[in-house]
């Protein structure tokens, strides 16, 4: 959208949404790079692509349009067939007797429009609207899931009922089965979920999807729907169909609508029958940034500083879940450029990256983190990733790597970044090793992020007693002063808003028919409670000269910890308050993840 920049600043400066600083530094490097203002914020993380829109459309005269809440009629909808509008995020809301409302993130795709006019034959009017209203509009193509599984069950559990337990291949390969997987996996990225499980119980067959970190109860099925839905994920996956003994773990892929995810496949033996667990990897590491994952201030000035070190390590730490892959990913993405050359070992690749040669282990013929780490270094590599220190051995191996030449990066399995060089000690690490490779240590966690339906409310006393006990409150109002988060003058944290979810009263895309009531079991995709998405809380810590002194000295990570504090590290509890204050969390949701 063509916008003069000086015209776009006056009207952001107005919007309060980005301090005058800020702009300026926008400003100077979009005439530097020959970018826009707008794409510099944005990238930058300074305004979100949504808010940019909104002032755009101001700017323009063009209306903005909300639709997130709104049910669109499907004979309006389905004017436009669910491929373009994914493709081109564009969604036809409202229809006159010789026009067509569409939405759109950007109204300059005229191909689109003219795509659109020639086959409804209506002169169309464009809106611009934000991620959010396309991506809840683009749902209502499809029936709830539990409508759709509801349907498919009714009117299959006859077939199902006549497969024999024995014909495995029959089972995987039965339209039925295909059918309910293909429902299966669509609803899950559809909903963005993260992981999908299907537990056999007693008497039925439980689906569940983890969604924004959280597990929820997607469907039940008969118990004799569980059999046939193992095997079918079973020939997907290329595992051995007869084996009910022994654990399998296997991957496929699937394109939906020019998406291409991956699913990691997991099957278990329990006493009921076989649990399978898959897991969702979106493909294409690149485009990802580590403001958005929650970086600021200064723990992403430490990052940045570390990844411009030839050698050295860096690593990060939190349990499985926590967003440690991607944060690799996203530095990766930074330092791939055609000057060096990065090679990874891992298990499993769950983001494929161009330029960038990147190998799957095999265990099972031998072929460790250890022994392929021992190969990369004998393959000219500028930067190497490990996906995981597990042992003693890789350990050891990729100390000697940093030493000699190499940028190392790799994750660990600790609670905290201090508690990440006892646990290297505990790995036969020598002291003095550790303080000559170790760069940086990133401690994290991922929080659900709060929607756009949220509530300013400010603490009572009692409150903020309690969490001055918990956290150094004084640490985080320095970092939200030196962030321009909150005024310079604020000492009073009575004075200063935090957030809470407002969740939404109904639902999008769900079917209300008098088949729904007889049904008990509930979409969790389906359920708005006032998140959407996650983001990181982080502590990044530095290797300094007193903290190199600590370790040789043999401190506990604790003391480690204490003196990072002191050097100006935000704890991940810390970051945590500090982005409930940016209105991006709650205190609750903080303290679930942290406790855990």
């Amino acid at each position: 959208m063509l916008i003069e920049d000086s015209q776009l600043k006056k009207f952001i400066l107005d919007s309060g949404l980005v301090s005058q600083a800020d702009l300026d530094a926008a400003e100077e490097s979009a005439t530097k790079d020959g970018h826009s203002m707008g794409d510099v914020l944005v990238t930058s993380g300074k305004l979100s692509p949504d808010n940019l829109r909104r002032i755009q459309a101001y700017v323009l005269g063009i209306p903005f349009v909300d639709l997130a809440q709104q049910k669109i009629p499907f004979d309006v909808l389905s004017l436009i067939p669910e491929p373009i509008a994914r493709a081109h995020n564009i969604v036809a809301f409202k229809k006159s007797e010789d026009t067509l409302e569409v939405a759109m993130l950007n109204v300059d795709d005229l191909s689109a429009i003219d795509f659109i006019k020639k086959k409804v034959n209506l002169k169309i009017a464009p809106r611009l609207t934000d991620a959010e209203s396309i991506k809840s509009v683009v749902l209502q193509y499809q029936k709830s899931l539990k409508a759709e599984f509801g349907d498919i069950i009714q009117k299959e559990s006859s077939v199902l009922n006549a497969l024999p337990e024995g014909d495995m291949k029959k089972m995987a390969e039965d339209l039925p089965v295909v059918r309910i997987i293909d429902t299966l996996l669509k609803h899950a990225i559809l909903q963005d979920a993260s992981d999908i499980h299907i537990e056999p119980l007693e008497d039925q067959t439980l689906i569940r999807y983890r969604i924004d970190g959280i597990l929820h109860d997607a469907m039940v099925l008969p118990k004799n729907a569980e059999s046939p839905i193992t095997a079918r994920i079973k020939v997907l996956a290329n595992l051995k169909l007869d084996e009910k003994r022994l654990p399998q773990d296997g991957r496929f892929q699937i394109d939906m609508n020019g998406e291409k995810v991956s699913f990691r496949v997991s099957v278990l033996p329990t006493y009921y029958g076989e649990k399978t667990v898959m897991r969702l990897l979106r493909q294409g590491g690149e485009g990802f940034s580590l403001e958005h994952s929650g970086f600021h201030g200064e723990g992403l000035e430490r990052i940045h500083h570390a990844i411009t070190q030839t050698t050295g390590m860096i690593l990060t730490t939190g349990p499985t879940g926590s967003g440690k892959t991607t944060t690799l990913y996203t530095i990766l993405d930074l330092l791939n450029m055609a000057t060096v050359n990065i090679s990874t070992i891992e298990d499993p690749i769950e983001y494929q990256m161009r330029r960038i040669n990147q190998t799957q282990v095999k265990p099972e013929i031998g072929f460790t983190f250890a022994n392929g780490l021992r190969t990369l270094v004998r393959q000219d590599p500028d930067i190497i990733m490990v996906g995981e220190i597990r042992d003693n051995e890789t350990a050891s191996l990729a100390v000697n790597a940093a030493l000699t030449g190499h940028l190392v990066l790799s994750t660990l399995h600790t609670n905290s970044a201090a508690g990440a060089i006892p646990r290297l000690l505990d790995m036969k690490i020598e002291p003095f090793l550790l303080v000559s490779t170790l760069n940086v240590i990133v401690g994290q966690r991922l929080v659900r992020r709060l929607s756009d339906t949220k509530e300013k409310h400010v603490l009572t006393a009692d409150e903020i007693t309690a969490l001055g006990k918990i956290v150094d409150l004084e640490s985080i109002l320095a970092a939200l002063k030196a962030e321009k988060i909150i005024d310079p003058v604020i000492t009073d944290w009575s004075k200063i808003p935090f957030y809470k979810p407002v969740p939404a009263s109904g639902s999008i895309g769900r079917d209300n028919d008098d088949n729904n009531d007889r049904r008990e079991e509930t979409s969790g995709g389906d359920k708005d409670d006032g998140y959407k998405g996650r983001i990181g809380i982080h502590e990044v810590l530095r290797m300094t000269e007193t903290i190199r002194t600590l370790i040789i000295k043999g401190s506990t990570s604790a003391a480690i910890e204490i003196q990072a504090k002191k050097e100006g590290m935000l704890t991940m509890i810390e970051d945590g308050i500090f982005k409930c204050v940016q209105g991006l969390t709650t205190i609750e949701e903080v303290l679930r993840v942290i406790s855990e």
